[in-house]
Order: structure tokens, then sequence, then C-alpha cells
């Protein structure tokens, strides 16, 4: 009887903890976690390249929440929106994959230098005025060496070596980022629409809004669409003020594209501020400073996708 009884027991505890087995292996099944670099983005979906170089294809949904950890011990978190994850950002993602083992984000987040050094990467490696201003003032230092030193001609020498090194090592890094740039942002333009504003001025004209929501509406016809936009302005007044007026023209005009050309989050890419860089006309004359102060919108489809 008692051997019986014992039997019984041991049946029992067996069974309950193959079934506290199987809840727990579905349990971890339904969560994932991973963390890595954007490589790529389109729409809905972004491709992850994760620290042992494999790829994770992440989908995102209107409840995804992405956030920027700050704060000495990465304990605040600033709520962003879709439009912040640009390739090139280092991010940890959660959430669970679905049957096209595609990794569905419940929560995304992201340190705050990594995003500022994202968005350098987007805005093409451009350097601030500031820091053309120290080059120059640098290459003026050694020439003025030089000519100090005209009748020593083994140092002269020397000194134009170490100089040359510099702008070497320099066009180099620039070189490199710009293949960076260049493989993560590898779109076909499929349209473009350009905004022009007074001097000073950010408001949009509201004679450019049926080209910009005639844009929104052809771009929803094209298979995974992306669309771009890049704000500049002259080069009239101080480097800090003419980034803030670019950022707030892109920002109006993101604005319009979303509001009321219904495009969705996840089909814009971060507006960029572009400040001074790319002058298109000659910022001496009225005429060329009146090109200069503009917003670029492009409607990017990825050339993987449109088979190019």
């Amino acid at each position: 009887m008692k051997r019986s009884r014992l039997m019984a027991i041991t049946f029992v505890a067996t069974v309950t903890l193959a079934i506290l087995l199987v809840f727990c292996g579905i349990a971890a099944a339904q969560s994932a976690k991973a963390q890595g670099l954007i490589t790529g983005r389109s729409g809905d979906t972004m491709t992850l390249q994760t620290p042992d170089s494999s790829t994770v294809v992440v989908l995102l949904t209107d409840s995804t929440q992405v956030a920027q950890v700050q704060g000495m011990f990465k304990a605040r978190r600033k709520q962003m929106s879709m439009a912040a994850l640009i390739p090139g950002l280092q991010v940890q993602v959660e959430g669970s994959y679905n049957p096209q083992n595609q990794l569905v984000a419940s929560s995304i987040k992201f340190k705050g230098n990594d995003l500022e050094d994202a968005q350098t990467i987007q805005a093409g490696i451009q350097p601030a005025k500031e820091q053309i201003q120290q080059t120059q003032q640098e290459l003026e230092a050694q020439k003025a060496a030089l000519a100090r030193q005209q009748q020593e001609m083994q140092e002269q020498q020397q000194q134009m070596a170490e100089a040359q090194a510099k702008i070497d090592a320099n066009k180099a890094m620039i070189e490199a980022a710009n293949k960076r740039f260049g493989q993560l942002d590898d779109y076909n333009i499929l349209d473009e629409v350009t905004v022009y504003f007074a001097n000073g001025k950010t408001k949009v004209d509201p004679k450019y809004t049926p080209q910009l929501l005639e844009l929104a509406k052809k771009a929803a016809s094209i298979n995974g669409y992306v669309i771009q936009v890049k704000g500049y302005a002259s080069s009239v007044g101080s480097a800090s003020l003419n980034q803030k007026l670019s950022d707030d023209r892109a920002d109006n005009v993101t604005n319009i594209l979303i509001q009321q050309g219904h495009v969705p989050l996840t089909r814009m890419l971060a507006p960029g501020a572009m400040g001074e860089s790319h002058q298109v006309g000659n910022d001496n004359t009225a005429e060329g400073q009146a090109q200069n102060r503009r917003v670029v919108v492009r409607v990017l489809q990825n050339k993987g996708i449109a088979g190019t």
C-alpha cells in the first residue's frame, strides 16, 4: 500500500515537472532580445547586424516603443519617434519572433551619443564651420613656420612631410566614412521637391503644400519607399543660427508630410539639418543666397528592393 502511494506521488511530481519545463520553453520562445548596428531601413522593417556579425530583421509596429537612455547610469528614458531609427545607430531590441523569423519589436532603446554619431553619418560627415576655420589656422601656422626656416631645408622638408601626412590621414578618414555612408544609403531617387525660404524664415510658403502632398501621394504607390528631408541655410549670419534655421525648416516640411500628406512615421527618415553645407548658389549674391535657403524632399527606394 505504501509502495503504491509512493509510486503515485512520484508519477504526479514527474508530470508536474514536465509541464513546468514545457511552459518555461514556451515563455522563452515568446520573448527575445537583440542588440547591434542598424545597417538598413526600409519602411517598417530594419536590418540589424549583431556583434557576432549575424543579421536580424526587425519588424516595427505602431505599438513599438522607442526610447533614448540618459543619465550616468542610463536609468532615465526619453521617448523618441521611429524617425530616430536610422542606419548607423546602435540599438537594443526586445520583442518576439513571428513565423517569418522576424523580430517583432515591442521596445527599442539607444544611447544619446550613438544617435549623434548616426546623425553625423546621415549628414555625410560634413565638418562644422568652426572645424574648417581651425584647420585653416593650423595650415597658416605651418606656412609661417616654413617661411622662417627657409635656410634650413632639411627641417623644412620634414615639416612639409608631416603636414602632408595629416592631410592624407584626414582624406582617408573622410573617404572611409563616405564609403560607409554610401553603403548604408544605397537608394534610387524616384521623386524630389525643393522648398525655398525667405531670409531668416522657417515657415513653409503655402504655395509648396500642393507639391508636397502630390509627392506623398506618389510615394504611397512605391514598394518599400522612404522619404528623406534635408534642410539648408545660406552662410549669412552665424553658423549656429544657420544650423538651427536648417533644422526648423526641415521639421516644418516634415510636419506637412506627416499631418497633411498622411505619410507614416515608419516611412520617414530622420530630418537632416545640414546648416551651411552643400551650397548650390553663390552666397555673395542675393540670388545665390535665396537658392541656398531651402529644404530638399526626396522619395527613395532601396536598390535591393528595386532590383538594381
